[in-house]
């Protein structure tokens, strides 16, 4: 197999976008993922919340940053994402 094929038949990666809630582990932050549901008997679309947590190498990334970060291999327990880049800085007070 040459190495286009193989490129084929790998996943593409989810990607998503959330703000850093936490950033207090040694190369970890966890993210909090935001989405709209619309609500199955009312319609009313209401605001669902996941918690993410993803590797960050440097420990670049403050609270209230605003994230991308991409799904990856099971890295500990409860890590599976990794941070690809941090899309707008929380101002400093």
């Amino acid at each position: 197999m040459n190495a286009e094929a193989i490129a084929e038949q790998v996943k593409p990666q989810h990607t998503v976008v959330g703000k850093v809630i936490s950033d207090k582990m040694d190369k970890t932050i966890v993210v909090q993922i935001e989405r709209k549901v619309k609500h199955p008997l009312y319609g009313k679309y209401m605001t669902h919340y996941s918690k993410m947590y993803a590797h960050d190498e440097e420990n670049t990334c403050r609270m209230g940053d605003i994230v991308a970060i991409k799904q990856s291999r099971p890295l500990s327990k409860t890590k599976r994402w990794v941070l690809v880049e941090v899309i707008k800085r929380e101002e400093q007070q």
